[in-house]
């Protein structure tokens, strides 16, 4: 799950992956190495590869580590200000979909670095970052976090993560319910000789799931209607994150209902199964205020005709005065209990609105908000 070492360049938006060795065969010659340098012992000069018979020089460049002091001075005014900032590729890592809450939550007389909606669960996530080593009032302090806010997600951040550390953390996930989970992540910045820096966020502890959910088949059933939204929306989630790059989430819960970031915090993009045997693909405004959401919703109602063509579908435009949120969505019969060819087209129905939502919403929607705060 989480294997493949992957960076990204701090003030670019693409990512970059090592280069993986090729096989060596008979008529290959291995490379020289130098002193073992970088990561994994990767060549720090060249290699000769065949092609057509021929010999080709490789240069590799040196990679080494950077102070994370050199690239955030200080870690509460300026690390965790960029976490916020940042928050989708943390969760790209752990393949989780994350969206912001709050900045320096308070729990009694302590701060949590940031607090954050596992959109995919609606669970509560608390994050916690440090420079340096892991120590035990961090650790403290996240199990306080955890416990003030209820959370589902507890994550924890830092420069090296202690082994007595990391070995409480394996100790919480194996021991505590299927819904409590356990994370401990390193950050590291990277060079490649002189290219800009690269940030990677490395995984040392997260939750086996195959044993929770096993333990949890031990203690709980969970329905066969629950089971199979779990198995239709596994199977949504999985090809909008391989085939449409849509999503980081990974792991599909027993409910009628999945949620999506739009890339802006507090409006969602969610497929559902809905009341009236329906099946529903929606927009979600809910920022926690009503009055911003309902503003939103009359900013983007002005531009319905444009949305719906881009939609290329009639929308129901549902302001919800009643309720403090507000709903954009398509519609149409559907239900679980159908058969494997209707669920089938189902799938694809929603994988399809999905991705026309997207287009149509994402750059609309943060207009019209940059529009309301400014008015």
């Amino acid at each position: 799950m989480f294997g493949n070492l992957q960076v990204r360049f701090l003030g670019g938006s693409g990512a970059a992956r090592l280069p993986s060795y090729p096989v060596y065969g008979e008529k290959t010659k291995k490379p020289e190495f130098d002193e073992p340098s970088g990561v994994a012992g990767v060549p720090k000069r060249l290699i000769e590869l065949p092609d057509s018979g021929r010999n080709h020089m490789i240069h590799f460049g040196k990679i080494k580590k950077v102070n994370l002091r050199d690239i955030w001075s200080n870690e509460a005014h300026h690390f965790t200000p960029w976490l916020a900032d940042n928050i989708n590729a943390l969760g790209d890592a752990l393949g989780l979909e994350l969206e912001l809450s709050e900045r320096e939550a308070s729990v009694g007389n302590f701060s949590l670095d940031l607090l954050a909606k596992d959109l995919g669960s609606g669970d509560v996530v608390v994050i916690e970052n440090q420079f340096a080593n892991t120590d035990h009032d961090h650790l403290g302090k996240l199990l306080t976090y955890a416990a003030g806010f209820n959370a589902a997600k507890v994550i924890w951040i830092a420069e090296n993560i202690r082994e007595e550390h990391r070995q409480t953390l394996e100790w919480l996930n194996q021991r505590t319910d299927t819904d409590t989970q356990f994370f401990a992540v390193v950050i590291e910045v990277i060079q490649i000789d002189d290219s800009k820096p690269a940030y990677n966020f490395k995984p040392v502890v997260f939750p086996n799931e195959f044993q929770k959910s096993k333990r949890s088949q031990k203690t709980t059933q969970t329905s066969t209607k629950s089971e199979a939204y779990r198995n239709f929306f596994q199977g949504v989630i999985d090809d909008l994150r391989e085939i449409h790059k849509y999503t980081s989430a990974r792991l599909a819960q027993p409910q009628s209902w999945y949620s999506f970031s739009s890339g802006n915090s507090g409006v969602t993009y969610g497929p559902a199964f809905a009341q009236g045997k329906r099946v529903r693909v929606e927009v979600y405004i809910d920022l926690g205020d009503e009055d911003i959401n309902k503003a939103l919703f009359d900013e983007l109602l002005k531009d319905k005709d444009a949305i719906e063509a881009d939609c290329q579908t009639k929308l129901d435009w549902d302001r919800l005065d009643e309720k403090r949120a507000s709903r954009i969505s398509v519609s149409k019969s559907g239900v679980i209990e159908a058969s494997e060819d209707e669920l089938r087209e189902i799938h694809a129905w929603m994988i399809d609105n999905l991705l026309k939502f997207k287009k149509a919403f994402s750059s609309r929607v943060k207009a019209c908000l940059k529009k309301i705060k400014t008015a």
